[in-house]
């Protein structure tokens, strides 16, 4: 490299100690772990997917899943499936990858306002440096994990989307995960932003979208199937469940030209929106991610008249739909399953010596091995 390029390589020494102690410092295109004064690990911020807090002196740091590859020959490192299709693999397929990592961060650290610059500078700077002693006196202090979480969130710029908010519903309460979250509709993805976890969703990840009317005559579910799933620590969630009430309206005007959305959106969205809140939702999803929307299957009707019925998994309780191609049960868990991959349904407690049962189950064995177990479902 000397010779030829006439670059002179400086050595840098690692540390090597394996110490988990250390000091986390932001570069301008990496976080580096130093021990000692000497790096131990870096993170550039690409590879970052998403930030919160876990507690009050942790901070989880959740890591991009491997990336995809879809072309057509071996030489780009590519697969073609069964009669010709392209399919895709992830880089690292089958390996283990790092998901996440906690940073643990005691102590305080001293809080300044930040101020605008005036632009016309103090002539006399004794004041100007009592003024700033003073300032420092005054500061209050500040958890530093909330310091550190709120400068990793500005460096990797976590949240921040490419383009305006094309819509945004706020306080959305959210039965999986459990909470209330504003959403942001941008062009290629959606944000969901809460108390304490935010995260940035692409539409190519929503697989399922279904809108499944509660049989209390009262709420909607809006439930979205995700691949990759969200996570919030050790837990996965698969599916997002939203809940709206039927009798809540909204107006709205979408953040878009009529240009762009005349180009882009022609017969998929509308400059203005008038109606339920879960309806006007649904139409956005439907036009920005261009997900077909599933709704129970109309030949399936409970005595009552609704399109689920109550019933559980375990020990938490829900509701069952029978969709045209497959099972639905929400909230918690959320389960899907396909009529094509179902092997056998068994019912029990149906008759015989347990006839006087007011309930019975229902179990839905798969192909690919395993099972879903519905009980305590009303027989009248």
């Amino acid at each position: 490299m000397k010779v030829w390029y006439g670059v002179n390589l400086d050595q840098k020494e690692h540390a090597l100690r394996g110490w988990n102690w250390g000091k986390a410092e932001f570069g301008r295109s990496e976080l580096s772990f130093n021990v000692q004064n000497r790096p131990a690990f870096e993170i550039p911020y690409t590879e970052i997917a998403n930030t919160n807090l876990a507690g009050r002196n942790e901070v989880a740091v959740d890591f991009l899943p491997s990336a995809e590859i879809d072309d057509t020959n071996e030489e780009n490192g590519t697969t073609t499936g069964k009669k010709g299709k392209k399919t895709k693999r992830r880089l690292g397929g089958g390996k283990d990858q790092l998901v996440e990592a906690r940073f643990y961060i005691p102590g305080t650290v001293a809080k300044k306002e930040k101020k605008e610059e005036d632009d016309v500078k103090k002539e006399d700077g004794e004041e100007a440096d009592a003024e700033e002693e003073e300032d420092e006196a005054d500061g209050e202090e500040a958890n530093a994990a909330n310091t550190w979480y709120e400068m990793l969130i500005d460096k990797a710029e976590i949240g921040d989307v490419a383009g305006d908010t094309f819509a945004s519903f706020l306080d959305i309460l959210h039965l999986t995960p459990r909470g209330r979250f504003d959403l942001d509709m941008y062009e290629k993805s959606f944000r969901l932003r809460g108390k304490t976890y935010d995260y940035k969703i692409q539409y190519d990840a929503i697989k399922k979208f279904f809108l499944l009317p509660k049989p209390d005559d009262v709420h909607t579910l809006i439930t979205i199937g995700l691949d990759p799933p969200l996570r919030q620590g050790q837990t996965r969630y698969p599916f997002v469940v939203m809940q709206f009430k039927r009798e809540d309206d909204i107006e709205l005007d979408l953040n878009m030209s009529a240009e762009e959305l005349q180009e882009k959106y022609q017969d998929k969205l509308q400059e203005h929106y008038t109606g339920p809140m879960y309806i006007v939702l649904t139409h956005l999803f439907r036009g920005l991610a261009g997900k077909k929307v599933i709704s129970p299957s109309k030949d399936f009707v409970s005595r009552h008249g609704q399109s689920g019925i109550k019933c559980s998994i375990k020990a938490n309780e829900g509701h069952l739909y029978c969709m045209d191609k497959s099972f639905m049960f929400v909230p918690k868990p959320a389960t899907y399953v396909a009529f094509d991959n179902v092997s056998l349904v068994t019912m029990s407690r149906v008759g015989g010596a347990v006839s006087a049962s007011r309930t019975f189950d229902i179990t839905v064995a798969l192909k690919q091995g395993g099972e879903h177990q519905f009980s305590n479902i009303n027989r009248y």
